[in-house]
């Protein structure tokens, strides 16, 4: 058994269906909590301490919309140098920059990765200058030229 297999295998039914059908059409409703409770026929409270431990555990890192920051401001892939010894305060620092959404370590003289979105050009270019005074060496900046859709959502049960 593979480890994702024992990883799934430990959720329970009910948590793999949380995850499974709520991945995409999470509802747009004063209360959503309540309406996905409604459909597996358990309480609000019963779904909200579900996803609560979903989270805690690292399955989920948060439930929310997706925006294209085109259609509503500005963004960036950007990426730096940083030295190996300094990558894990660096990539702490730069995560707490407003507009930050991920940083991410690659293999490469450019080790660390991050996107960044911006109500505006001119905020964009100063969340890139402060990362800049971070990391004391200029960013590469990535904008985007074609919009790519990947969709991240995968089937976790066989049953629905």
């Amino acid at each position: 058994m593979s480890e994702l297999d024992q990883t799934i295998h430990d959720l329970s039914n009910f948590d793999l269906q949380l995850l499974d059908q709520y991945q995409r059409n999470f509802p747009l409703c004063e209360r959503p909590f309540k309406f996905i409770a409604e459909s597996f026929d358990v309480t609000e409270n019963r779904v909200i301490e579900r996803y609560k431990f979903l989270e805690k555990q690292g399955y989920i890192s948060r439930i929310g919309v997706v925006l294209d920051p085109a259609q509503i401001g500005a963004s960036t892939l950007a990426a730096v140098h940083v030295e190996s010894s300094m990558l894990d305060s660096v990539a702490y620092q730069i995560s707490l920059l407003d507009g930050v959404n991920h940083n991410y370590q690659r293999e490469h003289f450019y080790n660390l990765w991050f996107v960044i979105t911006a109500p505006n050009q001119h905020t964009l270019q100063e969340v890139i200058k402060n990362a800049e005074k971070i990391t004391h060496t200029r960013v590469l900046s990535l904008p985007m030229i074609k919009r790519f859709h990947i969709d991240l959502g995968f089937k976790l049960c066989s049953s629905n």
